[in-house]
């Protein structure tokens, strides 16, 4: 005769945590023109949170675009005189080689341009910014960090014990926020380190399901 199950129960303290966050830089440096948000601040996707002074890239851009220009009028010229055999086809073919790599010149110097400025990935909300106006920045820096503001993970730290049992078909999770006592979200298990860097235990990440979000607003940050 199998032995009657047991059900436990355990408690853990939590925080729920943003869906979407992200860090944002400039991919290439130079001095900081604007950063017009501040913490806290809303923002629309595409919506611009920094820009760096653009004017020596743009000076690049002109020179590449007349560079690319002139290579291209002069190698039109030279396909007219190579249909009346007035020019040899391999010169016609250096022109070629020449104007393609003049047009990724120029485009590269486009790429750099819309470098010059860092619009939001998403709808969120400016959790930080690191930078100030008029500041020179390095490429890859942290300029500003955006998150979402609605929030469907729970992050808590488990025991090692408990680690084997969180994957389980038989273990059920619910969470309750202390802004509404009672009231219970069920969640399934998002992800979990099947290793500890130190011996607080092991992450756990948690999403809730079927969440009434016109009635309950959860936001990163609560408990």
């Amino acid at each position: 005769v199998a032995p009657p199950l047991v059900e436990q129960y355990r408690d853990f303290a939590a925080l729920s945590t943003a869906d979407d966050a992200s860090n944002l830089a400039f991919k290439i440096s130079g001095r900081v023109l604007d950063v017009p948000v501040a913490k806290g601040m809303a923002v629309k996707r595409g919506q611009l949170l920094a820009e760096l002074d653009d004017r020596e890239v743009r000076l690049q851009v002109d020179a590449a675009k007349a560079a690319y220009d002139d290579a291209l009028s002069r190698l039109n010229r030279a396909r007219r005189l190579l249909a009346h055999d007035a020019i040899s086809r391999q010169e016609v073919e250096s022109l070629e080689s020449s104007a393609t790599q003049l047009l990724a010149s120029y485009r590269n110097a486009q790429d750099m341009l819309a470098d010059t400025r860092i619009t939001a990935p998403f709808d969120g909300v400016i959790e930080r910014t690191y930078v100030d106006a008029f500041q020179r920045v390095a490429s890859g820096e942290t300029i500003v960090r955006i998150v979402n503001p609605v929030s469907t993970t729970v992050g808590f730290t488990a025991p090692e014990e408990l680690v084997p049992q969180l994957s389980l078909p038989s273990t059920h999770f619910s969470v309750e926020f202390d802004a509404w006592r009672g009231v219970r979200f069920d969640a399934v298990i998002k992800s979990f380190a099947r290793t500890s860097s130190d011996a607080l235990g092991f992450p756990v990440s948690l999403r809730l399901v079927d969440v009434d979000t016109s009635r309950y607003r959860i936001s990163p940050g609560m408990t």
